[in-house]
């Protein structure tokens, strides 16, 4: 096996366990451990180990132990790219970015636990860090993903010149970005406010004198199907626009994936959002999202390889 061929495999595994850290990070907020911690970082209660830890504690301390384990992978994906490819190489593009992105996730955490914004706030701060908490994640997953992809030998992307199919990949990327962080909004309120019955949800939803977070749940799934309705028009254009093996395996997965995410969304809204669906859920917008990546990805590629883009294999590799 190449070193080549064991750096894509780490990639892989950097991106899998990454996903893994998130679903973990949504647990901490479905359970009410945020404060966990207390208002300290990157400490636990004032401590490095804590003490005699309640479970909240345990919860929160473990993100924060698994979350740093993920900066190391990342740090380790850099030194990588740029020990095995040549400057200019796509992989190091995707390698920096990844670190980019881990450090201010890093930095968006501690903001969440030293402002208070975890556990019981219900201000409109702490939705509007969840949503953006949410966009860098989405941000960091498409920076992983690309360097899989081009540690996998697929060429870069060219934004430029590639006609109408620029605006479709680029319109359906911010679509679900949205999307996504409507989601960390509305999945907040289900944690805050979490209704007894389906009825009495629906009439939370729609009462005048709910909390902004109940009454701004109704949009995360309008938004949903139109959005949902976006993607199956964008990504057949996409085909259309470059019919390739790629293109039609990754349009046709997203589609489906987007599908299953519907329904594991309606599910979610009928069982009262019980933890484990929202984990579910989570996962497979997870799943969309990297598909979404690569779709876009593939589309972009530039036609002719740029100098330098595969990596000379030098003998005993």
């Amino acid at each position: 096996m190449t070193r080549f061929r064991r750096f894509t495999i780490y990639a892989w595994l950097v991106l899998g366990y990454t996903v893994l850290v998130i679903l973990w990070g949504a647990y901490v907020r479905a359970t009410g451990s945020g404060a966990g911690c207390g208002s300290h970082w990157p400490l636990c209660n004032g401590q490095v180990i804590p003490r005699a830890p309640a479970v909240e504690t345990l919860v929160e301390y473990s993100h924060r132990l698994t979350s740093a384990f993920s900066g190391f992978l990342v740090l380790g994906l850099l030194f990588g790219a740029f020990r095995l490819y040549p400057k200019g190489h796509p992989v190091r593009r995707g390698a920096v970015l990844s670190t980019f992105f881990i450090v201010t996730e890093g930095l968006v955490g501690a903001g969440l636990v030293l402002f208070e914004l975890v556990a019981y706030n219900e201000s409109a701060a702490r939705a509007m860090w969840g949503a953006a908490h949410l966009v860098n994640t989405f941000l960091l997953l498409a920076a992983l993903t690309l360097t899989v992809w081009w540690a996998m030998g697929e060429r870069p992307l060219r934004w430029r010149q590639q006609g109408h199919i620029t605006w479709w990949v680029a319109s359906s990327l911010v679509a679900v970005l949205i999307l996504g962080a409507s989601g960390a909004i509305t999945a907040l309120g289900d944690t805050l406010y979490p209704a007894t019955s389906l009825a009495e949800g629906i009439q939370q939803d729609f009462s005048p004198t709910a909390h902004f977070l109940i009454r701004l749940r109704v949009w995360h799934p309008t938004l949903a199907i139109l959005i949902g309705l976006y993607l199956v028009i964008s990504s057949t254009l996409i085909y259309r626009a470059r019919p390739n093996q790629q293109t039609l395996v990754f349009s046709r997965m997203l589609k489906v994936l987007y599908i299953a995410q519907l329904l594991a969304g309606a599910l979610n809204v009928f069982l009262l959002a019980p933890v484990w669906m929202q984990l579910v859920h989570l996962l497979l917008a997870d799943v969309v999202w990297i598909t979404l990546v690569m779709l876009a990805a593939a589309a972009l590629a530039e036609s002719v390889p740029i100098a330098g883009q595969v990596p000379v294999v030098q003998p005993g590799d």
